[in-house]
């Protein structure tokens, strides 16, 4: 390993710098601080590509041999992810790991799976303002050979930022009109009243039902400067940018969906929203009705309940707990309620386990999870892509960080898809969960500039 401290700069200038390095990922916790993201990531030119367009039932054997083969050890006193894997689980990998139904539609046909495996790493302590190249030497397993690749690597990386490569140019063109939905306001709610008669037929517990937007990208749209409004209107711990040739992902999650740090496991699912509203008054009550409502919590209680399930699969007996139930977290648009379930990771068992034993999440499938991810791809009809999968890492040392795909925008083939959606229960109103996915769907169309919704 060859590590070098570098100036502390802006991630975003960054990777700027790195733009036309191939497979071009960034994670990117704007909202920095000790609980919520600390840290930010980039990398780019990975040395091997995970990329199978469907990705075979046996994807979590093949990543793990794959990760295997690098083993290593983490370096202390760095930020946690020091080379790997890393990039995109789409939300229909989970018909690898269940026996699910296709979806009717998937005209832009995103890939399962999009992982870059690379052997540097731009590390960022947001809080202690340090930053780092951190180069494995990879794929080079030789000492020798490893370290002097480690050093060319490093060296080659720093002089991407030379004087002047991290000055930021005006944004281009980030303008996207025009859009459309695949649910009507009527149709939407007629959704929403067969997801809650299936509650009340005894079928399922709860389902998250998403609304999904759709335009055409012109020609010459700048998808980082894009990226950059987004972060802007929407500071978010768990953002991401993946530039992928063919397509481009621009995400502003707050939700991490695992974490995995010397066999401590984290996820913190979000149930419950409420709009931000700009007189502080409003705004505080906005937040009280949220903590005080009863629907959104048993939302949130039923889906930990589920995450525990999905996390004891993996972890030693006795270690899943809740240390924090519906707690209130506000980001810059709305106001959630997060909960936390932890867990110890079982001998032998490391985050590709957990992964496969959790995927998709609990908290953007519902309760049965099998069960409501059908009645989802029935009444939904498109395929969900990049939307509600994962973006994160896992490291050569074991660790792990990935968030869940919401607040996001997904381009490919001339178009732009977003999706927003909220977990129904038999308390929920129809008209009120469409307007919440207005609420959730709002910072990404104003980083557009859009004028209208639909």
């Amino acid at each position: 390993m060859h590590v070098i401290e570098i100036e502390f700069c802006d991630p975003a200038a960054a990777a700027f710098a790195l733009r036309d390095k191939p497979f071009l990922t960034f994670l990117d916790s704007v909202a920095a601080d000790d609980k919520r993201g600390r840290y930010s990531f980039i990398a780019a030119d990975p040395f091997e590509r995970f990329e199978p367009a469907t990705a075979p039932f046996d994807w979590p054997a093949r990543l793990k041999a794959l990760l295997r083969r690098y083993q290593t050890e983490p370096l202390p006193g760095l930020p946690p992810f020091q080379g790997g894997a890393a990039g995109l689980f789409s939300y229909d990998l989970g018909r690898t790991l269940e026996h699910l139904p296709k979806p009717a539609l998937d005209r832009l046909a995103f890939p399962d799976l999009s992982l870059g495996l690379y052997d540097v790493a731009f590390a960022f302590d947001l809080v202690a303002r340090r930053a780092f190249i951190i180069s494995t030497g990879f794929p080079e397993t030789e000492p020798q050979a490893r370290e002097r690749r480690a050093v060319a690597r490093a060296l080659s990386f720093l002089g991407l930022l030379r004087p002047g490569a991290l000055t930021l140019p005006q944004e281009g063109n980030t303008s996207l009109e025009g859009w459309k939905s695949n649910f009507t306001r009527e149709e939407y709610e007629r959704a929403v009243r067969e997801v809650i008669d299936r509650i009340l037929a005894g079928d399922i517990f709860q389902a998250n039902l998403a609304q999904r937007f759709e335009a055409q990208v012109p020609a010459g749209f700048d998808h980082f400067g894009f990226y950059r409004r987004l972060r802007k209107l929407n500071p978010a711990p768990f953002s991401a940018y993946l530039h992928r040739g063919d397509f481009v992902i621009a995400s502003a999650s707050p939700e991490r969906f695992l974490k995995v740090q010397g066999g401590l496991v984290e996820t913190r699912p979000i149930k419950g929203t409420r709009g931000r509203f700009a007189d502080g008054l409003v705004d505080s009550l906005q937040s009280r009705a949220l903590v005080e409502s009863r629907k959104d919590q048993a939302e949130n209680v039923m889906i930990v309940d589920l995450l525990r399930n999905d996390l004891s699969k993996v972890c030693v007996p006795g270690s899943v707990q809740v240390p924090q139930l519906c707690g209130l977290e506000t980001f810059a648009s709305v106001h959630h309620l997060v909960s936390a379930v932890t867990g110890r990771l079982r001998e032998g068992l490391g985050p590709v386990d957990l992964l496969a034993a959790a995927f998709p999440g609990g908290s953007i499938t519902g309760a049965p999870k099998v069960r409501a991810m059908e009645i989802i791809t029935e009444l939904e009809r498109h395929a969900r892509g990049p939307y509600c999968g994962a973006i994160g890492y896992i490291g050569f040392d074991g660790t792990m960080d990935t968030n869940i795909v919401i607040r996001t925008a997904s381009f490919r083939g001339g178009s732009c898809v977003v999706q927003a959606g909220g977990g129904i229960v038999t308390a929920s109103r129809p008209a009120a969960e469409y307007d919440e996915t207005l609420d959730k769907a709002r910072a990404i169309f104003a980083a557009f500039g859009a004028t209208e919704l639909v």
